[in-house]
């Protein structure tokens, strides 16, 4: 962008989720150009995704558009396009569509996607939940699959259809099983006539010990009594050896199911990968203290793309704190170096984590106390709702929840998307 008259310092940044955004909103009155660059028109909030996912929510209730949030930011605009490469030398991004644009200071916040741990023939099969796209589809199956049921005669092939199986016990994987089983036992039964939708089955599976297991051992047995409680079978200890259009398979037990989700694991994008720079496992690039790239002091990376290990003891968690504090520090250092003062190393302040597990249910940790139930369930609400960046959102999805729990009749249950008609009895929707 520097061709093209502006004075000022070029910040590119790459990614419109949580660390690119407040990475921009963090350089408002600086005294540089912003560039953002994201390959959708929106800024997502993920951690209400599952939610979409469930028939909860409806799309734009947690998704704003990237313009829109920044229209007030004299010095920022908005690119719509996908980085597919970066030459750190010429200091240059590559698009899908050709078109190059160079930077002074680059903040990489691309993200993260679904990881299948190398058998990626699953993703057709178990669709992750990372767009608004992936939870479209997973509503459509979800909802589809009681369809399917409600036509079909024969009654294993019936089981099959109201069998539903969540792969990973994280939080997105906790949300999902324990939302998705109370639609079936509260919202749907009355709307079915020849099937008992309040006996479906969903089945959370977790191949290590515990579901949660960043909230600890205590809280994370609580999750699992308050999952059983209104139905959710909780699997530990038993990873996914197999999947088929009609069945997982755990170790040698084989569960009949048409409807399997993927919550299991994430890695970066692949643009880490290509910088030419150290990366984990995951993909993620292994950031200086100043979350700079090794020997690349201008370029910043945040959030799911970055390893911050310094002082941490392991790579931090992928989640929204993070990427936000990371944002915001990003920033901070970009200016101390405009001003000619020294960069700060990145501290991450946990404010704690928590988990909805169903109507009135929820677990938390925040500073020393750990608390569940209501009390846990009524602080999640109020936080989340604090971190919607649109005021309107908040508005919509307060009185979506109070519908919701009044009710018992969330209104987003819309079969929408590819092949949205349902199919001949016994036959597969995937």
């Amino acid at each position: 962008m520097a061709d093209q008259g502006f004075d000022r310092p070029t910040v590119l940044i790459v990614g419109g989720g949580f660390g690119g955004l407040r990475a921009a909103r963090a350089l408002a009155e600086a005294p540089v150009h912003v560039v953002l660059v994201d390959r959708q028109n929106h800024h997502l909030f993920q951690p209400l995704l599952y939610q979409v996912a469930s028939a909860t929510l409806s799309p734009a209730d947690i998704a704003a558009p990237i313009r829109h949030i920044l229209r007030e930011q004299d010095n920022a605009e908005v690119v719509l396009g996908e980085v597919v490469s970066v030459d750190l030398y010429a200091r240059r991004v590559l698009l899908a569509d050709g078109r190059g644009l160079s930077y002074d200071f680059l903040i990489l916040a691309a993200g993260s996607r679904s990881s299948y741990f190398g058998r990626d023939a699953w993703a057709s099969l178990a669709p992750g939940l990372k767009t608004l796209e992936d939870a479209l589809e997973i509503r459509r199956r979800f909802l589809l699959s009681f369809e399917q049921a409600e036509q079909e005669e024969d009654p294993d092939l019936r089981r099959e259809w109201l069998t539903f199986v969540v792969v990973g016990g994280g939080p997105t994987g906790v949300e999902l099983a324990g939302t998705l089983k109370e639609m079936a036992r509260l919202t749907l039964p009355r709307e079915f006539r020849r099937i008992r939708t309040d006996r479906a089955r969903v089945i959370l599976v977790e191949a290590g010990p515990a579901i949660l297991a960043n909230l600890g051992s205590g809280l994370s047995e609580k999750a699992v009594e308050s999952l059983e409680r209104i139905g959710v079978e909780v699997r530990l200890g038993q990873p996914i050896t197999g999947i088929d259009e009609r069945a997982v398979q755990l170790g040698g037990e084989r569960i009949p199911t048409r409807t399997v989700l993927w919550a299991a694991g994430v890695s970066a994008v692949p643009l880490g990968a290509g910088l030419g720079v150290p990366v984990d496992r995951l993909g993620r690039v292994i950031v200086e203290p100043d979350l700079s790239l090794p020997g690349h002091p201008e370029v910043f990376a945040v959030g799911d793309l970055a390893a911050f290990t310094h002082g941490t003891g392991g790579p931090l968690p992928g989640v929204a704190p993070v990427a936000i504090q990371q944002g915001e520090w990003a920033a901070a250092n970009l200016l101390a170096t405009l001003a000619g003062q020294p960069r700060r190393p990145f501290r991450y302040r946990d404010k704690g984590s928590m988990a909805t597990l169903g109507r009135g249910r929820a677990v938390a940790r925040v500073g020393g106390l750990s608390f569940t139930g209501y009390p846990a369930w009524l602080a999640w609400l109020f936080i989340h709702l604090m971190l919607l960046v649109d005021f309107r959102s908040r508005v919509f999805v307060f009185f979506e929840w109070l519908w919701a729990y009044l009710t018992t009749q969330p209104r987003a249950r819309l079969i929408v998307g590819r092949r949205a008609s349902t199919a001949p009895p016994g036959s597969p929707l995937h």
